[in-house]
């Protein structure tokens, strides 16, 4: 599956020459050019890596940083137009991964975001037990426990749970979730999301009407709550 970039920049020159160059990589490239738009766009959609200018109109880079760390990890490089050490120590402060400055060569750019990228999917492909509450995810044997109990998942609940939980907090809506776990070919609807979904939740949950960890965002799509 392709990588998703988010280009964040409101000089529309940039950013046709950063989305050029990374479509030309392979990559989808999806560009807001304001910083409530980004932050809408990050809370809404899945992306590998996160292009952010630090002077945006409505919010600055550093407030829309900020709000992303709320509820995702996505790997952000900060873009700044100032050769100014505090901007380079306030983006890291607010939860960037790295910065840039401006001008910049476009061939630097695309080697921090594979080198990024790289640690991140390094990181993800090693043995990882995540706990919330009783619940423990083992993604390396997938693997699921609620307290003592080792819980029955299918292959595809398992991958469920697994996506939701690895950002706590980001909905994915019902079309993301299908495309991301059957993909773009598979024949069926968003009802088979919904179909494991409450399955998830009569195997995990206590009351699962009334569900603690896989969560439903009305008219938006299912989070998971840490």
């Amino acid at each position: 599956m392709a990588k998703r970039a988010l280009v964040v920049d409101d000089e529309k020159t940039i950013v046709k020459g950063i989305r050029y160059s990374l479509e030309q990589d392979g990559m989808e490239v999806d560009c807001v050019y304001d910083g409530e738009e980004a932050v809408d766009f990050a809370r809404n959609h899945h992306y590998d890596i996160i292009l952010l200018d630090v002077m945006l109109p409505k919010l600055t880079g550093f407030d829309v940083c900020q709000q992303i760390r709320e509820f995702s990890s996505v790997p952000i490089i900060m873009l700044t137009a100032k050769n100014d050490d505090m901007d380079k120590i306030l983006g890291l402060e607010y939860g960037a991964d790295d910065y840039i400055t401006k001008p910049f060569n476009i061939l630097e750019v695309k080697a921090r975001i594979k080198a990024i990228m790289r640690r991140t999917e390094s990181k993800a492909e090693g043995p990882e037990v995540r706990t919330y509450g009783d619940l423990s995810i083992n993604d390396a044997y997938r693997r699921v426990t609620v307290g003592d109990k080792e819980i029955n998942l299918t292959g595809r609940e398992f991958d469920v749970l697994e996506l939701l939980a690895r950002t706590p907090g980001r909905v994915f809506s019902r079309e993301e979730l299908l495309e991301k776990i059957w993909g773009s070919a598979y024949p069926g609807d968003v009802r088979t999301v919904d179909v494991h979904v409450r399955r998830l939740r009569e195997k995990l949950e206590l009351n699962p009407s009334e569900p603690v960890y896989v969560r439903t965002k009305w008219g938006a799509g299912y989070y998971f709550q840490a």
